[in-house]
């Protein structure tokens, strides 16, 4: 049995990080393996798994953001150079040229073998070769895929998962919009993507609008930078314009399963993925709710398409379109959120991810 250290952001609560979701999730499926986790100094650590608080404690960041400032990325890394007791390093962040050199030279140094998984594509403008440095490269899709083997790079392709959730009863979901303060009756879109990248928002908002009167649309997102915070005040004074009443704010919500199993239909088509997982963990969930998910043509989440997501191109008059027909047919969002449950069950499943990870470390090791 290998000792498998996973570096990443600090593996505790709130489970509001697709990556150090996807950590957890791993961590805590392996069989063949053992993980250590990396946490906060004092925090709660990761239950039923080894865990070394090395990042700073909360409060510690100075950045104000919700990424870690390098200078904190970099003191985790020093911590390797100390690190005696795994047998393999398991990076988990988006690729970038100071911390992939760091991870490089550390690697190397203890003659340790790695795995990196690229949580997050980096931008078209970076050079892929230059950044990364493991001795497997781990992608979540076929999407990245095809671009590492387009820069020359060797890659693994092993899809995210998410835990098992209980369909939601017609109880719970009531409840649910009770506690969001949303209305109860009318059929409800849930936008749970960026504001900032995609035009995601905007376009699920202009579809919205062309809606006959019934429906309502909560809009679930954190406003991550000063850019995303301005595109949301456009966002409700869009709002205002074209579907009064009708659109619910909601920011960053602890309750988002909630709000997702309460949807009738969650809508992401977002014409780029830029900054999230390549099959964003919300919709993920949503399949595993049984909700019926729209994603946007070109992206790694059109993928979700052959597990029963609807796929249109990003653009305002067919998304309206597929909303019309899945709120028109509840027997078609009904086969549509049964689809992609099955799949959330089986393919996206955590034990699936870790026995395709555990095949990995046992190359290496």
């Amino acid at each position: 049995m290998a000792s498998i250290l996973f570096v990443s952001k600090p593996v505790e609560p709130p489970w509001n990080d697709s990556s150090k979701n996807l950590v957890r999730d791993l961590a805590t499926s392996l069989d063949r393996h053992r993980a250590i986790v990396l946490g906060r100094r004092g925090g709660p650590g990761l239950r039923g798994v080894e865990t070394r608080g090395v990042h700073p404690p909360h409060g510690a960041n100075r950045t104000g953001g919700f990424a870690p400032a390098f200078t904190d990325q970099l003191g985790v890394l020093g911590e390797l150079a100390f690190e005696r007791r795994a047998d393999l390093w398991h990076f988990f962040f988006a690729p970038n040229p100071r911390t992939s050199t760091a991870g490089r030279w550390l690697t190397r140094a203890r003659r340790k073998p790695s795995v990196h998984t690229v949580c997050s594509v980096p931008r078209e403008d970076v050079a892929l070769r230059e950044v990364l440095f493991a001795d497997r490269t781990v992608v979540l899709s076929a999407h990245t895929e095809k671009r590492f083997r387009m820069a020359g790079v060797s890659t693994v392709r092993i899809p995210p998962c998410v835990a098992p959730l209980a369909l939601p009863s017609a109880a719970q979901r009531t409840e649910a919009r009770r506690a969001l303060q949303l209305p109860i009756g009318p059929p409800l879109v849930v936008y749970p993507g960026d504001l900032e990248f995609g035009r995601g928002a905007r376009t699920t908002l202009e579809a919205f609008a062309r809606l006959s009167e019934g429906p309502v649309l909560a809009i679930a997102c954190r406003a991550k930078t000063p850019a995303a915070r301005a595109a949301e005040v456009e966002l409700r004074e869009l709002a205002l314009r074209h579907a009064p009443g009708r659109v619910h704010f909601l920011g960053e919500t602890r309750r988002i399963l909630e709000l997702l199993g309460a949807a009738d239909v969650v809508a992401l088509p977002s014409e780029t993925l830029y900054a999230k997982m390549d099959y964003p963990l919300v919709l993920l969930e949503s399949m595993a709710l049984g909700r019926p998910v729209i994603v946007a043509e070109g992206t790694a989440a059109a993928e979700l398409g052959a597990y029963g997501a609807v796929v249109v191109p990003a653009h305002v008059e067919p998304l309206t379109l597929a909303l019309q027909r899945l709120l028109a047919s509840p027997e078609h969002a009904a086969q549509v959120g049964a689809a992609g449950r099955a799949a959330a069950l089986e393919t996206f499943s955590p034990s699936a991810m870790a026995r395709a990870y555990e095949r990995v470390y046992d190359a290496l090791c």
